[in-house]
């Protein structure tokens, strides 16, 4: 049964693809732009242009486009018309879907009659995010150590929440054709797909799994094989850079859109935990089939991190005591033993057991590499103690992270290929440097913003720097006509407390001058929760708060009622497209620096002062300047939308860093006069127009 709804490749041509003039990129712009309903903007000319040259030139780009520029058409455009295979990496879901649902079949017609072929396209993504037919058909390895069992009795059968998401998966297996979580609507909880699901360690190999011949995964990989523009995530470019291990297709060109989430991305993926819990699954999952011996020496040694965990104090380590250096080698040596001892029992034929075995054995070599970096205190790694619960019961966590990105994007991102990277937010300050930087691109490979005529070609030797472009290519909106961003100089300095009488006050004022119409964006989750309930008793206003319900309908529920507001954190102040009336007040409570306790973060700012430079500056300025620069990007999503931005931290008005913050945000007009900004609040409601309601996916 086909899933019409699933991004399908078009036919190929063919026909060799042959690299077309970089003149004809504004005409082949142009009909893309035409065939997707759009308007050409001149930023997004500009954008194309450059791109263009960069791939031409072999050197590496990043443009900031700001919100309704076009981006995607203007890097795709040069990318199709020069030929070889780009890989485009983005963040977010919706960016994904958008290029292969719409953007990339669009844009396919319409620069065929140019350039005369078809050029196929695909979307690949981790194995884990595609469903597991042999797990599907055959069960789930235990974790009790019995085998395969039948996954929906053994979660209490088909009346239980989880039960009936695992029956819904498989019955989904039947009919899907990609086999992608993203395309089951509606989705399951992570705790079901991972019933259904496999790591690339845990898979069988298609070769010897009774289902490699039909394995979705497998497929999508083959279609990205063989397609000219491969649609991925920022987390399997992070593993095709640090892993060694290829996987994606060998490309001439490589496209970070959302490319402000990249360091963050890429740090995730290389960021390792050990747990008690997953040295406890480990030794379930040895159980049946390594040594005895083997499972009694882990068995021990999770006993003991666990005790020893039950009672550590969270912060970072930087030299791990010898009592945690003698309980991370004890379950390092025990994983060694039972690595062994799975290898040494595993049969010649492919029996039930193996699937079992694979699970055992990829906890047995995940745990194994993870204590092995840990005791290995490696100066480029910062390694801390973690309570992740709410309330600080159970045991803690070790986890450890790269001190810096930099240098493995720098060796492993740039050197077979043209990078071209690009957000609304690359420039913090007014210039590309610290993004550069923190993205492997150093200030020595800088090249003039526009390219010369008569510019000689930088010396590409193998110990040559990445050279790199910066350009601002600017937005179609006029921020200064269409926004205003208020500080509320008069508001007392921001502690560390999250109850701040005064800014409340603020806010329920703001939010009755604008009618509700308010997107308040929080520095904790703590913050958020106080303020929702302070003025849900004070406000007859709706008031919709993070975690409450899925994100995706509190968001459609906040575009469908203009008295409504939504309070949330992280995820709002980069995630959320509202255009229209809806959202006409965009609130920060506060600046939103790094806690001062960030294990990674304060290491990474130590070593900035070591090396000499500004700590704060390079680190949680930036990381504070990046959060504020894409929150206040909420504001005005399309060319009639007008509202204000109003950060309710004195701070930002009175302290030296202000200029860089204000700097690093949309040029809106800027006010510290709180009675001007109620009464243009008043005026903007006053004259909105009717809101626009975010459609359900797939409505």
């Amino acid at each position: 049964m086909t899933n019409d709804s699933a991004p399908q490749p078009l036919p190929g041509a063919s026909e060799a693809p042959e690299p077309v003039s970089r003149a004809l990129v504004p005409q082949l712009l142009h009909a893309a732009v035409t065939a997707v309903g759009g308007v050409e903007r001149p930023g997004q000319v500009q954008m194309a242009e450059a791109v263009a040259d960069a791939v031409e030139h072999g050197e590496h780009l990043l443009v900031q486009a700001g919100t309704g520029t076009g981006k995607s058409l203007a890097y795709l455009v040069p990318a199709l018309a020069h030929g070889d295979r780009v890989v485009v990496a983005t963040a977010t879901l919706a960016l994904q879907r958008q290029l292969v649902e719409r953007d990339l079949p669009r844009t396919v017609e319409a620069l065929h009659p140019v350039l005369r072929r078809r050029p196929l396209f695909a979307m690949l993504k981790g194995r884990s995010n595609y469903l597991c037919l042999h797990r599907a058909n055959e069960g789930t390895p235990s974790d009790e150590g019995e085998g395969l069992f039948d996954p929906v009795e053994a979660l209490g059968g088909p009346t239980g929440k989880l039960g009936q998401d695992v029956l819904r998966l498989r019955e989904w297996a039947e009919e899907t054709e990609t086999g992608d979580r993203d395309d089951l609507s509606p989705g399951v909880s992570d705790k079901a797909w991972a019933q259904l699901s496999v790591t690339s360690k845990e898979c069988l190999g298609a070769t010897k799994c009774a289902y490699g011949q039909e394995c979705f995964a497998e497929k999508a990989r083959e279609r990205a094989k063989l397609a000219d523009v491969v649609v991925t995530n920022h987390a399997m470019l992070a593993i095709d850079a640090i892993e060694g291990a290829p996987v994606l297709p060998e490309h001439a060109m490589l496209i970070v859109d959302e490319a402000h989430e990249l360091v963050n991305r890429v740090t995730g993926a290389a960021t390792a935990e050990l747990t008690v819990g997953a040295v406890n699954r480990a030794v379930k999952r040895a159980a049946k089939l390594a040594n005895e011996k083997a499972v009694d020496q882990l068995q021990a040694a999770a006993e003991n991190y666990h005790g020893l965990m039950e009672t550590a104090q969270a912060g970072r380590v930087e030299e791990l005591p010898e009592y945690l250096v003698y309980a991370v080698a004890g379950i390092r040596d025990a994983c060694r033993q039972i690595i062994t001892s799975l290898g040494e029992t595993r049969d010649k034929g492919l029996t039930d057991e193996d699937a079992v075995r694979k699970q055992a054995m990829a906890s047995a070599e995940t745990l194994h590499e993870t204590t092995e970096r840990l005791l290995e205190g490696s100066s480029f790694d910062v390694v801390w103690i973690e309570r992740s619960d709410r309330y600080g019961l159970g045991p803690a966590s070790l986890r450890v992270a790269p001190l810096s990105v930099s240098g493995l994007l720098r060796e492993n991102l740039y050197k077979e290929r043209s990078v071209v990277l690009t957000s609304a937010t690359l420039k913090l300050g007014g210039d590309f440097n610290g993004v550069a930087a923190s993205v492997g691109l150093p200030a020595e490979g800088r090249l003039p913003d526009a390219r010369g005529a008569d510019e000689p070609e930088p010396e590409l030797g193998e110990d040559a720097p990445p050279y790199w472009r910066g350009i601002d290519v600017g937005s179609p909106f006029s921020y200064r006509k269409q926004g205003i961003l208020y500080v509320a100089k008069h508001l007392p300095q921001p502690g560390r407390e999250p109850d701040r009488p005064e800014m409340l006050d603020e806010l329920a004022e703001l939010i009755g001058a604008a009618g509700g119409r308010t997107l308040g964006l929080f520095s904790s989750m703590r913050a958020a929760q106080a303020a929702a309930e302070a003025l849900r008793g004070r406000l007859d206003n709706r008031i919709l708060l993070q975690g409450e319900d899925t994100l995706g309908e509190l968001i459609r529920e906040f575009a469908s009622d203009p008295e409504t507001c939504l309070f949330g954190t992280l995820s709002l102040w980069q995630g959320v497209d509202v255009p229209g009336s809806a959202c006409q007040l965009v609130v920060m409570d506060r600046i939103p620096f790094p806690r001062p306790d960030d294990p990674l973060m304060s290491a990474r700012q130590k070593a900035v002062e070591q090396a000499g430079g500004n700590g704060f500056m390079a680190v949680a300025a930036t990381h504070a300047a990046l959060l504020m620069a894409q929150g206040a990007g909420r504001l005005v999503r399309a060319a009639d939308d007008r509202g204000v931005v109003a950060v309710l931290d004195s701070r930002l008005a009175t302290a030296r860093y202000g200029g860089f913050f204000r700097s690093s945000m949309p040029d809106f007009w800027y006010t510290t006069d709180r009675n001007q900004v109620r009464r243009s609040l008043a005026a903007i409601d006053a004259s909105a127009s009717p809101i626009r309601p975010v459609a359900k996916r797939g409505a």
